[in-house]
């Protein structure tokens, strides 16, 4: 069975995934048409993702995506490059007073699975995870001025690369609008456009296989 086959058969055991009994929806997998060496994490869906049925595709993805066109790659060829994964797959639902419920650690843990999986079949060089629950599922984070704007070697289910860690692009965040992290953010914007695996979406070849999801 080659790396296609493998992808197409994680991706319909997750599709049909219903662990979480307080999860809303069905899981949620991106668009990527390539065999990638490159990931991005989220933390999870929200109510409009789960909806339109793609990650980031409501106001925060609006935001991530005009931080990658300043670095040269256009949302539409972000999503067919790039891997998009998150903690959790499931839009988790609303909080009883207003916005989205935070993913607890037991959604957190049998979630994990999935990302493992991806992780030890793709071995990809560069994850790009995105805000503080996604940063800290693979380095400390009791703040994100400290690891924001860093390249970070590590070792993650035995494969060797690199983490950009990315502030969250929400709408309620102001951390990426004032100092440091408008800095900061900038710098990390900078790390990645650097990033060899990066150049490869400015110049990437015609796609060598399609994902069916």
């Amino acid at each position: 069975m080659n790396l296609i086959e493998k992808i197409k058969l994680h991706q319909q055991a997750l599709k049909n995934c219903q662990k979480c009994p307080e999860m809303v929806g069905t899981p949620i997998i991106g668009e990527a048409t390539t065999v990638t060496k490159i990931m991005l994490i989220g933390q999870a869906p929200g109510g409009k993702e789960e909806a339109i049925g793609k990650p980031f595709a409501w106001t925060a993805g609006k935001t991530l995506f005009k931080w990658f066109a300043t670095i040269g790659v256009d949302e539409e060829h972000f999503r067919k490059q790039v891997y998009m994964a998150a903690v959790c797959r499931c839009f988790p639902g609303k909080k009883p007073k207003g916005g989205d419920r935070v993913p607890n650690k037991w959604e957190i843990e049998t979630c994990s699975q999935w990302l493992q999986g991806e992780i030890q079949l793709l071995q990809p060089k560069l994850i790009i995870p995105v805000g503080k629950l996604a940063i800290s599922q693979f380095v400390t984070c009791n703040k994100l001025s400290d690891v924001i704007g860093k390249s970070l070697d590590t070792t993650i289910y035995g494969q060797n690369l690199q983490l950009i860690p990315l502030p969250h692009p929400s709408g309620a965040s102001t951390w990426h609008h004032t100092e440091p992290g408008k800095t900061l953010l900038q710098y990390a914007l900078q790390l990645l456009s650097q990033h060899p695996q990066w150049k490869k979406l400015q110049y990437q070849s015609p796609p060598i296989s399609c994902f069916n999801h």
